[in-house]
């Protein structure tokens, strides 16, 4: 038998675990890992920066339920580089895998290049971080990692392999690459909390649910909606929830959320955290009753004391709410409370509507969400990506999320810069959907180099850059509280982005006026290349007579 080296035992370890792409920038801490991927039939994307890899394996973990994404950063400063990628996906629940390089192990403590402690780095915004100085453990310790990244609450791990220990071999036939599952088993909350709940629901008349971020990890869309549509109860959806309720249920609502939590005795927080997104929780009345469903129970009551725990599985406490509905002969009805809110939701709905047809230029930020809404629709599916402040935020009122995984953002760490490298993985995993940016024209400059990449891997990406030439969202309050003519640090140039693009090979476009923006957008799907449609928008300062100046 003929030796095999630490990067082929790795490849041959992700394979085992349905890993089909990694992402990295190249290192010589982590070439090893190349040449294993390559004769595993393991794609590699090569990106042009270290935190956009990260971000693209948050992106595929993501893309993939049920799967896990893989980044490789070499040392030093290619780990330092892929911190705040790492940091995302740990405050987002991602279930990534991160190798990092490290100097050779016989010169530990040396001062090898790049040799730095990168665990003491890692190690508060990861799962399980490791280093590994055995080479024929290497696919041991990547099924552990693993199997830490994916289990109750998901997030990042990280693996230290030394260059000369990724480098080192075994002979093949002492290789045993074990079992590695990307799946947990599947835990099912208390059966008394269960009946509980379902006492709290029969005794209130105006409840509500959050959706959010752990409905996708546990993959419990359908048993949610099941529950969802047998109760009528008002659901709204946060992070990424966003999308696991249809558009077109009746009983999901968007711009009513201020009312409805006003008037609520009970909420159902449904993986959704009462972070600074809920206000802590003090939007929640303090006579409202609380059941709360998490994968974890360190996530119980989190600045609110829980009435409920459902610790598990959303799917299996979705499913064992109903079944305990059934068997208990209880009729749930909550379609009343739901219809008065949705009055209130189709006037609200209707007074932005009236905002979005604006011709005025430099074109309303509305307007070109309005514009990008339109044009998507016209498609099946799309996934659309917010990299950016004051545009995201537009953007997330009005374009439509038609289904589950069809709208990423940073996640509650807020990263800008995670556009292209999110779609980089989005096209991969998805090479027949439409694949859109909405970047604010800030946002833009942290990864969007990573063009070049979507060039090179011909990913016909399209980026939709709303240009301001400010980072408006800290430009407003500097200037509220500090004077106008005190401006510093927030203000940009009107930057040609499309003529970037071209440089780099894709195609561009450049929009002032409102009515060249559709045009603009199916000139370049038609390019068939990754495209950048730069559009002018208003500079929004102070909101002055209902006007902004």
């Amino acid at each position: 038998m003929s030796p095999v080296h630490g990067g082929k035992l790795a490849a041959r370890a992700l394979k085992a675990a349905g890993v089909e792409c990694i992402f990295t920038l190249s290192g010589g801490h982590i070439m090893a890992l190349y040449d294993g991927c390559i004769d595993e039939g393991i794609d590699i994307i090569d990106v042009r920066h270290e935190q956009a890899a990260v971000h693209a394996a948050d992106s595929w973990a993501r893309c993939n339920p049920g799967g896990i994404g893989v980044a490789a950063i070499t040392a030093g400063p290619g780990v330092t580089d892929g911190v705040t990628g790492i940091a995302n996906a740990w405050r987002a629940n991602s279930p990534i895998l991160v190798f990092g390089g490290q100097g050779p192990f016989e010169n530990l403590r040396r001062g090898s290049l790049q040799e730095m402690d990168h665990l003491g780095v890692v190690r508060p915004i990861t799962k399980f971080a490791d280093a590994i100085y055995q080479t024929h453990r290497i696919p041991e310790y990547i099924e552990l990692a693993i199997r830490h990244a994916v289990s109750g609450t998901p997030g990042p791990s990280y693996l230290e392999i030394p260059m000369d220990i990724f480098q080192g071999t075994v002979e093949d036939d002492q290789v045993h690459i074990p079992k590695i599952r990307t799946q947990p088993p599947r835990i099912s909350p208390d059966r008394a909390e269960v009946r509980a709940a379902i006492d709290i629901l029969r005794n209130c008349s105006k409840p509500m649910m959050m959706a959010g971020t752990s409905v996708k990890w546990s993959q419990a869309t359908v048993e949610m909606n099941r529950f969802i549509a047998d109760t009528h109860i008002p659901t709204f959806t946060n992070g990424m929830g966003r999308g696991t309720v249809p558009p077109d249920s009746p009983e999901f609502l968007n711009r009513s959320r201020r009312d409805a939590l006003q008037g609520i005795d009970c909420i159902i927080l449904a993986g959704t955290l009462l972070d600074f997104r809920m206000r802590f929780g003090q939007t929640i009345p303090a006579t409202a009753k609380i059941i709360q469903l998490d994968m974890d129970a360190t996530l119980m009551g989190q600045n609110r004391q829980t009435d409920v725990p459902l610790v598990g599985n959303l799917a299996n406490s979705f499913e064992l709410l109903s079944e305990e509905i059934k068997n208990q002969g209880v009729s749930l009805d909550f379609s009343s409370w739901r219809d008065e809110l949705r009055v209130i939701e189709t006037a609200a709905a209707a007074k932005v509507e009236a905002a979005l047809n604006s011709d005025e230029t430099p074109i309303d930020p509305q307007r070109m969400c309005r514009e990008v809404r339109d044009w998507l629709d016209t498609m099946d599916r799309p996934i659309v990506i917010g990299d950016g402040g004051d545009i995201v935020a537009t953007a997330a009122k009005i374009l439509p999320v038609k289904g589950e995984g069809l709208w990423m953002d940073p996640g509650p760490l807020g990263t800008l810069g995670v556009g292209m490298p999110f779609a980089l993985a989005a096209q991969k995993t998805n090479p027949d959907k439409r694949v859109v940016i909405v970047y604010g024209d800030g946002s833009f400059g942290l990864n969007g180099f990573e063009f070049d990449t979507a060039v090179r891997h011909n990913l016909p990406i399209i980026g939709v850059v709303g240009n301001d030439a400010a980072w408006g969202q800290m430009m407003r309050p500097q200037g509220a509280i500090f004077g106008w003519d005190r401006l510093a640090g927030t203000l940009l140039n009107y930057t040609r982005y499309d003529k970037i693009v071209e440089a780099m090979g894709g195609h561009g476009e450049f929009v002032e006026r409102p009515e060249d923006l559709r045009p603009a957008l199916d000139r370049a799907a038609a390019s068939g290349k990754p495209a950048c449609v730069n559009v002018i928008i208003r500079q929004d300062r102070e909101f002055k007579g209902g006007i902004y100046v």
